[in-house]
């Protein structure tokens, strides 16, 4: 589980147009990500 100021693990997902995207393609720039570890479980 990453910690609070730990690199943000390579990964792929699709956005909100259905488009893939990896955290690559924004090296260099600031991004923010947002995601809810809860997001599609039950409870």
């Amino acid at each position: 589980m990453p910690q609070v100021g730990d690199p943000a693990p390579a990964f792929r997902v699709k956005d909100q147009t259905g488009r893939e995207r990896t955290l690559e393609e924004f090296r260099g720039r600031r991004v923010v990500l947002w995601w809810f570890p809860k997001a599609s479980t039950p409870g």
